[in-house]
């Protein structure tokens, strides 16, 4: 299934695509896409629906994130060989772990807005992980029947924040709209291989970021497993399992985001999005 959330921010309606590819209201059976309602149990149940059955929407309008009130964020720093390369530093030995704030969240086509101050605002095309149960000391062979579904993230960064600035790399993530994500989830079972995904994204129609998870120094397996050593992974958690080469930071003369500009962003089968950058007010 490709679920969605569709409306006005703070009013979205939860809705799924028909095998038409129309979107149809999924409200009556489900309030809004977020903790125990995308379980792998919940999400299950949703399978005996007749989808083709329920109203269909003929003008969604705006796409929102295809979560909301997401209890935790994580992120995976340098997990592609090439974007560690392109960075300067070695491969890391385990995965690299940080935080983005659950209020970047936006929608996948919402203006994302470079903050105030922003000197070195950067895109990062990843492959986003949906927790779909209570995960806690979990195998690498377990951990893909924890994963609820999957979705397109720009893991939006501010570098200067991010990097020269003190304190954690959290500061550098976390601005509001810095995290569109969607325009779907896609449940599991419908990516066969989480390793074998085109990950791509243009800027202004340039293409800059083009490359497949195949790249990952740290499987999806890996990461959910190795994260639940540490804390306990709840249903409606995201995790951003990395970015590969051509990030802005990472150009010869680095390249960075101003606004007019266009950044389009893809994971093969999960749906693709569209951000214009604005400048804070």
């Amino acid at each position: 299934m490709k679920l969605l959330r569709f409306g006005a921010a703070g009013a979205e309606k939860t809705g799924v695509l028909g095998s038409d590819g129309k979107v149809r209201d999924l409200s009556a059976h489900v309030a809004d896409l977020s903790g125990d309602a995308v379980s792998v149990e919940a999400l299950a149940k949703l399978r005996d629906l007749d989808i083709d059955a329920l109203p269909v929407v003929e003008e969604p309008g705006r796409i929102g994130a295809c979560l909301t009130r997401v209890p935790n964020f994580f992120c995976i720093g340098l997990n592609y060989a090439l974007h560690a390369k392109e960075s300067g530093m070695e491969p890391p030995k385990e995965p690299v772990v940080f935080n983005k704030a659950t209020s970047a969240l936006s929608g996948p086509f919402d203006d994302v807005i470079i903050p105030r101050k922003s000197s070195k605002a950067d895109w990062e095309v990843e492959l986003g992980v949906v927790i779909g149960k209570d995960t806690l000391y979990v195998s690498e062979e377990d951990a893909l029947d924890h994963v609820a579904g999957y979705c397109t993230i720009n893991d939006m960064s501010e570098r200067e924040f991010q990097i020269e600035r003190s304190g954690q790399w959290v500061k550098g993530k976390s601005a509001p709209t810095f995290a569109p994500i969607g325009p779907y989830l896609v449940t599991a079972d419908e990516v066969a291989d989480p390793q074998a995904l085109r990950v791509t994204l243009d800027l202004n129609g340039e293409t800059v970021q083009d490359s497949n998870t195949a790249d990952m120094i740290f499987s999806v397996r890996q990461i959910v497993s190795h994260l639940s050593q540490f804390m306990k992974l709840v249903p409606g958690d995201i995790i951003a399992t990395g970015t590969p080469s051509g990030v802005g930071m990472g150009m010869k003369p680095q390249r960075f985001l101003k606004p007019g500009d266009v950044m389009e962003i893809e994971v093969e089968g999960l749906g693709r999005q569209r951000q214009t950058a604005v400048a804070a007010e």
